[in-house]
């Protein structure tokens, strides 16, 4: 529904500035219409040109943390990363986890790409968190080399977040 609004206000668009275009113009081409006008240039409204506004560069932004999929995800993306990785064991209903979450992520960003997370709900992988021993959420497990460093279990401020972090990298 989104895009056929969007659509229709882009052909809106795009038919009113026709209209003010110098005779000399020829087709307007798009990706899903095209009018014929006159016959002499090409002009499209999805390419820049100087009457439209440009965009903002496009700045590449390294993904702090990673939904596991599956069970080979997490042994390709977390058991043989080599980087430390953290792991967020939650659950969408577990309100405690909701607010670890953004956290965890802020003090896992401030390390640069030292460390990793990963973010397993244990609705989703049950076998998981049964084999990682968890039994209560939010559980935070801190993996190195494929071998469990260290954990806890519950709400940290942001403090000992930071802490943890820096600990777990060897800082």
């Amino acid at each position: 529904m989104a895009h056929r609004l969007l659509l229709r206000r882009l052909w809106t668009l795009s038919v009113k500035d026709t209209l003010c275009l110098p005779k000399s113009t020829a087709t307007v081409t798009s990706s899903s219409f095209s009018t014929s006008l006159h016959s002499t240039t090409r002009i499209s409204f999805l390419s820049p040109s100087r009457s439209l506004p440009r965009a903002l560069p496009h700045t590449s932004r390294r993904e702090v943390s990673f939904n596991v999929q599956d069970n080979e995800d997490f042994t390709e993306r977390v058991i043989n990363s080599e980087l430390p990785v953290l792991v967020d064991f939650h659950a969408q209903w577990c309100g405690p986890c909701k607010i670890l979450g953004p956290r965890l992520e802020k003090a896992v960003a401030k390390q640069k790409g030292r460390v990793a997370m990963a973010k397993v709900d244990i609705d989703d992988h049950t076998d998981l968190a049964i084999e990682y021993g968890v039994s209560a959420v939010p559980t935070v497990i801190a993996m190195r080399g494929g071998d469990v460093v260290d954990h806890f279990v519950g709400i940290k401020d942001d403090d000992e977040l930071d802490s943890f972090v820096s600990k777990v990298i060897g800082q």
